[in-house]
């Protein structure tokens, strides 16, 4: 502030009796002084003292256009967009798994070829047996009520025969066979008859019951018809499948049910069938040789005999495939169902997801028996979860912030009305309120995505955080020192207290914005949003509450009440009293630089009143930003209440006279440093215990029937199903052998499970190549025989006439045929390789002649081969020309993983996947795996890295703004090393605690950093900036910032204590715990540790002054009361 004239020699007198130090004569009195830093925080203060005294001169126009700008901000929430799909928050941003995902979602389009609906039956009793034929009977009437589910919508009935997923129906325009055609239900029933049951198709001919699946024997159905209908290739596409007699030649379940077939092996006999006998080896569809559902993916917690045959299991699963919405919308566009209802995409979508939604509720409302219970499932079930996860509890929100409006209104009311502040403790909580929306609302504006972070956890961290630098200033605000001009009140606010505000802001953002290192979608919009936030709030401390405290000081200069300021207060008289507030702090400008220095003078040369305890209470210069708790009432309050004990006793006082004389005892600094360590070597003994990890389960409510079933399917079910996805960019017919081994290496994999010995691989390559082996083995007996000859293969099987098409091929396009090569070449060599010239011709006719076998591959071609329809009585020469099916940009080999159940056996998968694509790449095969532990689990191979790589650098980046702002590489030193300790403990007391590591912890580890640097930067500051021994600078900055910073933690836990009401135990376990335990052991830190390091360790201070301490002082105890013995030259 600049020097008033004529007030020199005034000034000077209140320097000496009140122990203020000015720096009017810097050579005198800052003898050994770090002036550098102390100029240069004087300039940073001079700017805020000129901004602070421009707000308080248009304190109504910043009010206004403050709140118009922070308004128009939140405004920005009516555009936000909540992200729940998985893929979308989980995948890490630019990693070669989102490069993949983008590259088959390119080739494939957005959706996958089906969506899953489970029912998992377990016991009531832990280790029953289920393969009985009482539980397969509860479990058969859970599936067959799940399968008769029936939605409306649209003015049309939907069934589950309408919407399932129907693999590989043939090319064959025959109503009747469309309508039978199996939906596919993976279910160990298909082992008996009654899996027939779940089939809705049905047919009709004349002179015969209704054809459904249950008494359907196609073998004997298509000796009726012969005579009647050429279904020759129909034939021969049962034979090829291995239908048989489908479902009516299996046993039943029940062999006393009237409608048992007589073709049943136990329809005779009566006895109930050996289930676990039955079940052994897994179960068919309706085709033996395409549909196998192996044990893994029906039966759970299977137990086997020494010779290892099924003995026992635990329980039952089975999975209805529908559809995906676009295959839907396709399969129904244009047909006469939908016509008049504007068919659409989004229509299809919405007829799944309510089936899927009454499917889960029908088979939750099944009774069960005392038993056995049902758990169900469904893809739209776990969205269902993501949106109430991701939904704003309202009721919290409010009831967190009225918790905060009540205490900021009642820790702010004084007795004197004129004093008082709840008014704008009320305003400064609703200030934070819009500085949050508007911050959310600026993030909706810049296109980040919000998710269920940022909706059930950053409102009251934000809350928390934001609420503490109010506080700050409207106590400062209070603490003006002496003949301080009404007008520059809010000046000296700012220029006392926005060094602090500044730095635990900037650090709180930085923090924020290295957690965005993160490469994890949710976790990277939660830090962005949350540094966001953060910014804001600072914005609205700094340049909007001020303008409210300006107002507060029209108020309190008029003399009206508090909140209802149309009132003034009762004038009363009241004694005169001697007592003056004592000045907290020193801030003065030199007349010849407007330089502008906060300075802290030792305590223990202030002379105050004997009878004031609270006299030598002052207010820390580089601002304690916590202080929550107003100090002191008014000088007419002290001399009221001076003879109770309660006005002798407060947080400071307790700092002050016990609690930092025993902190700063030798044999006590020693102990703290002793249990610190300790601490310390239990908490890296505790980061060992830290493992990997997030299961659903984690996220999904305890207690919860969608908890129960994800339990029930890790425990038993935990296969998953992955492909291993060939992209374009070499060659498939020269890579065949290539193919093979690629295929054999993967195979090998301990997760991978491996099929059947009796079946062969289920891949595309292995399908297609055993396809041509068989019409070459038909060719040659029609060759032999006679039946096809050079010229005409017309009486010759439909294997051998597309055997014969494909022989003539050349691959030239000139001269497509050659007949001469009908007996000197085949079809498959002797290494078991296809010629490259008919690779892509014989892809054609595999795709449109064999659909079953192309559908149980999985291969998902593209560019999809073109269709070609096979005519064997066709003579034209057209017939013999077949199109090329285009190079192959994408095709897939599908697998299980089975036996993942700890975070390392994914890892272990994955870098097992990654080494065989690698070697296949080597060998000029462009390959990698897709499926949900790639994309979910994948993060955990460097997760660990990209966590030390955040907090180093967030620390190093902490130390360069704490040793810019503070000027003190010494002082930055300390705190660093403190936040290291910190975060080193929280992750130990995270494996004590059995919380798992992933990207969620590391997010809240990375911005404990910053958040630690709340309870720590004031002690350090209030050390800085205080004269004395270590000890005693010690003492003076405990006694300054003990109570700012424990009620700081007071706001924050009371911002996070909304937290531990939400219906997610996740929340709970890994916000709310976590922050709740890095609150604690930042009180700790900052108020024992740190002060205990810097009595040891600490820098010396940024003012020596010329006064010889006293005996008191040179203890530390903070009681010493001389005089100073050296006076201020000029009184001299």
């Amino acid at each position: 502030r600049k020097a008033r004239g004529g007030r020199k020699a005034k000034d000077c007198m209140h320097c000496c009796s009140n122990a203020w130090l000015t720096l009017v004569f810097p050579s005198q009195i800052l003898v050994g002084s770090l002036k550098a830093p102390l100029w240069l925080r004087a300039y940073f203060q001079s700017l805020l003292f000129s901004l602070g005294c421009g707000i308080q001169r248009h304190c109504g126009k910043v009010l206004f256009l403050g709140l118009l700008a922070f308004g128009a901000l939140a405004l920005g929430l009516r555009v936000a967009i909540i992200e729940t799909d998985l893929e979308q928050l989980w995948v890490e941003v630019g990693s070669r798994v989102s490069q993949e995902l983008h590259y088959t979602k390119e080739k494939l389009g957005e959706e996958a070829a089906y969506t899953s609906q489970m029912l998992i039956q377990t016991p009531r009793q832990e280790g029953e047996n289920v393969l009985t034929p009482e539980a397969l009977g509860l479990h058969l009437q859970a599936a067959l009520t799940a399968s008769k589910v029936q939605v409306s919508l649209y003015g049309k009935s939907w069934d589950l025969n309408k919407i399932c997923y129907k693999s590989g129906v043939p090319l064959i325009e025959n109503g009747m066979i469309e309508r039978l055609f199996p939906c596919v239900i993976l279910t160990p029933l298909d082992c008996f008859w009654e899996g027939a049951k779940l089939q809705g198709g049905s047919a009709y001919l004349p002179g015969r019951p209704d054809i459904q699946w249950t008494n359907l024997d196609p073998e004997q159905l298509l000796e009726e018809l012969g005579p009647f209908a050429s279904l020759e290739g129909f034939r021969e596409l049962l034979d090829k499948a291995q239908v048989g007699q489908a479902y009516v030649g299996r046993p039943c379940l029940h062999p006393d049910d009237l409608h048992c077939p007589p073709s049943a092996p136990n329809h005779h006999s009566r006895q109930p069938p050996n289930v676990a006998q039955e079940l052994s080896g897994g179960c068919h569809g309706f085709s033996h040789k395409f549909m196998h559902w192996q044990e893994e993916l029906l039966l759970g917690g299977m137990a086997r005999d020494s010779q290892g045959q099924l003995l026992r299991a635990e329980a039952l699963q089975s999975t209805f495939l529908l559809m995906s919405p676009r295959q839907l919308y396709e399969h129904f566009r244009g047909d006469y169902q939908t016509h008049d209802i504007g068919w659409s995409e989004e229509q299809a979508g919405t007829v799944l997801q309510a089936w899927q939604r009454r499917f889960v509720q029908v088979s939750e409302a099944l009774p069960g028996n005392a038993s056995q219970q049902i758990h169900a499932f469904s893809s739209t079930t776990l969205d269902d979860i993501l949106h109430a996860f991701s939904e704003v509890s309202a009721a919290r929100v409010v009831g967190g912030y009225l918790l905060m409006l009540a205490y900021a209104c009642v820790t702010m009311l004084r007795w004197d009305c004129a004093r008082s502040q709840g008014a704008v403790g009320l305003a400064g909580v609703l200030l934070v309120a819009l500085a949050v929306a508007s911050g959310l609302g600026l993030c909706a504006l810049l296109g980040i995505a919000f998710n269920a972070a940022t909706t059930q956890v950053l409102p009251f961290l934000a809350l928390g955080i934001g609420v503490d630098d109010i506080f700050l200033l409207a106590h400062a605000f209070t603490e003006a020192p002496p003949g301080t001009p009404l007008q520059e009140r809010t000046g000296e606010c700012l220029q006392r207290t926005g060094t602090s505000v500044t730095l635990t802001s900037v650090n709180n953002m930085v923090a924020f914005f290295m957690a965005a290192l993160v490469p994890i979608p949710a976790l990277r919009a939660f830090s962005l949003q949350a540094a966001i936030v953060v910014g804001c709030n600072f914005a609205a401390v700094m340049l909007v509450f001020p303008a409210v405290l300006s107002l507060d000081l029209h108020r309190r200069h008029c003399q009206r009440l508090d909140v209802l300021c149309c009132f003034s207060r009762y004038p009363h008289p009241t004694r005169p009293s001697s007592l003056g507030p004592i000045p907290s702090s020193f801030a003065h400008c030199e007349t010849n630089s407007q330089h502008v220095v906060t300075i802290l003078p030792p305590q223990a040369h202030l002379v105050p009143p004997p009878s004031d305890p609270l006299g030598s209470e002052l207010f820390s210069p580089g601002g304690s930003t916590r202080d929550l708790l107003g100090q002191e009432e008014g000088t007419r309050q002290k001399a009221a209440c001076k003879s109770l004990p309660c006005a002798r006793w407060n947080l400071a006082h307790f700092a002050r006279y016990h609690f930092a004389p025993l902190l700063l005892q030798s044999h006590t600094k020693a102990m703290v440093l002793v249990l610190f360590g300790a601490l310390l070597g239990l908490s890296l003994y505790g980061a060992t215990l830290v493992q990997d990890g997030l299961a659903l389960t984690d996220v999904v409510p305890r207690g919860t029937k969608e908890h129960a079933f994800l339990s029930a399917q890790l425990r038993y079910f935990s296969l998953y199903e992955v492909a291993l996805v060939t992209q374009g960019g070499f060659d498939y017919a020269h890579s065949q052998r290539a193919l093979f081994d690629l295929h054999q290496r993967f195979s090998s994999l301990k997760a991978v499970l491996p099929p059947p010995a009796t079946q062969a691989p289920r891949t595309w390559l292995h399908y297609y190549r055993n396809w041509l082996q068989g019409i070459q083995a038909a060719f040659d007996q029609d060759w032999a025989s006679g039946r096809i000859t050079r010229h005409s293969y017309r009486n010759g099987s439909e294997d051998g006439a597309l055997a014969y098409k494909l022989l003539i091929q050349t691959g030239d396009v000139q001269e497509p045929l050659d007949f001469s090569q009908l007996t000197t070449r085949k079809l498959v060599d002797k290494e078991g390789l296809i010629p490259p010239e008919l690779f892509y011709l014989g892809l054609t006719v595999w795709v449109s002649s064999d659909p079953l076998g192309l559908a149980a591959s999985q291969a998902n071609f593209y560019p999809p081969p073109p269709e070609w329809l096979h005519d064997k009585y066709d003579t034209t020469g057209e017939n013999l020309r077949i199109p090329a099916a285009q190079p192959l940009e994408f095709a897939q080999f599908p697998f299980l993983l089975h036996g993942l159940q700890k975070t390392a056996d994914f890892v272990e998968a994955i870098e097992g996947a990654r080494a065989a694509c690698a070697e296949a790449g080597r060998a000029g095969v462009r390959a990698y795996p897709s499926g949900s532990p790639f994309l979910f689990w994948e993060q955990y191979l460097g997760l660990r890295h990209c966590f030390l790589l955040a907090v180093c650098i967030l620390l190093v980046c902490t130390f360069l703004v704490c040793a810019l702002l503070l000027l003190n590489p010494w002082t930055a030193g300390l705190i660093v090393l403190v936040l290291a300790m910190m975060t080193v403990e929280l992750f130990g007391i995270m494996g004590f605690l059995g919380i798992k590591l992933s990207a969620i912890p590391v997010v809240i580890l990375v911005a404990s950093v910053g958040i630690g640097v709340e309870f720590t930067v004031h002690v350090a500051l209030g050390f800085l900036t205080t004269q004395g021994s270590r000890n005693l600078r010690a003492a003076r900055a405990l006694e300054h910032t003990f109570a700012p910073v424990t009620d700081g933690a007071v706001s924050t836990l009371l911002g996070l204590l909304m937290l531990a009401g939400s219906n997610f135990d996740f929340i709970i376990r890994y916000f709310f715990v976590v922050l709740t335990v890095l609150t604690l052991l930042g009180l700790l830190h900052g108020l024992v540790l740190l002060p205990v390091l810097l009595s040891i360790l600490g820098p010396p201070p940024e003012v020596t002054i010329p006064f010889a301490p006293s005996p008191a002082d040179r203890e530390g105890t903070g009681k010493g009361r001389d005089r100073p013995r050296t006076k201020c030259s000029q009184c001299q």
